[in-house]
């Protein structure tokens, strides 16, 4: 009985043993389980904080446009105000010119009322104006007309005066055979003669000549067809 006793004894450390090694295994087991778990929590959170880093950086981005299209917004609507406050001065200008033109458009409208009736008036003493000035010039054509016909008649006294004279003249030399006019109409005639003469001795030179040239070019074109 007492050695029974003994090898339980001696069994129970070793049981106590293999006990604890499977603990500390277990242990590390779950120690390992949990490092690998905090591992791939690690991992999921750092592409959470890049996920988070990338779209925090999309909305700065973003931010910055929008407050540069602000800005452009807010530029573009103080030019919008300036325009418009230079349409409004613009048009209060407009608005001063228009009046003067008004007031200017009434004057002219009386000053163009007066200058008809002073046309009227200046036409009514122009028109009696030019019924003295055409009854005057009816008489000077009358005058005239009256002068024109004394000076026609005068014109034609002398010329027959001229006439009978030339005639008186022709018949002296008509007379006399050694008188002016007879002496002229003998020079023309020689005159005359002479250059007819001239004119034969031309024709009669260049009718030669044709017949010569004629006589060339017969003999050649018989040459030519041998």
């Amino acid at each position: 009985m007492s050695g029974n006793e003994e090898r339980k004894s001696q069994g129970e450390p070793k049981a106590v043993v293999e006990q604890d090694t499977t603990s500390l295994a277990d242990a590390v087991e779950q120690v390992a389980k949990q490092q690998q778990s905090q591992t791939s929590e690690i991992e999921r959170n750092k592409k959470v904080l890049f996920h988070l880093q990338n779209e925090l950086h999309e909305l700065e981005k973003q931010i910055a446009s929008v407050s540069a299209e602000t800005k452009e917004t807010e530029r573009q609507i103080y030019q919008q105000d300036a325009a418009i406050e230079n349409t409004k001065l613009q048009c209060r200008s407009l608005e001063t010119q228009i009046k003067s033109l008004h007031t200017e458009n009434v004057k002219l409208k009386f000053d163009i009322e007066a200058a008809q009736e002073d046309f009227e008036e200046c036409m009514i003493r122009h028109n009696a104006y030019y019924a003295k000035i055409r009854a005057h010039k009816d008489s000077v054509e009358e005058t005239e007309s009256k002068w024109s016909l004394m000076t026609e008649l005068h014109e034609k006294q002398n010329l027959i005066k001229k006439l009978m004279t030339m005639k008186e003249e022709l018949m002296q030399d008509l007379q006399n055979p050694e008188g002016n006019r007879i002496k002229q109409v003998q020079e023309d005639i020689t005159k005359l003669s002479d250059k007819i003469i001239t004119i034969k001795e031309s024709i009669i030179e260049k009718t030669c000549f044709l017949e010569k040239e004629k006589k060339t070019h017969e003999k050649l074109r018989k040459e030519i067809e041998v």
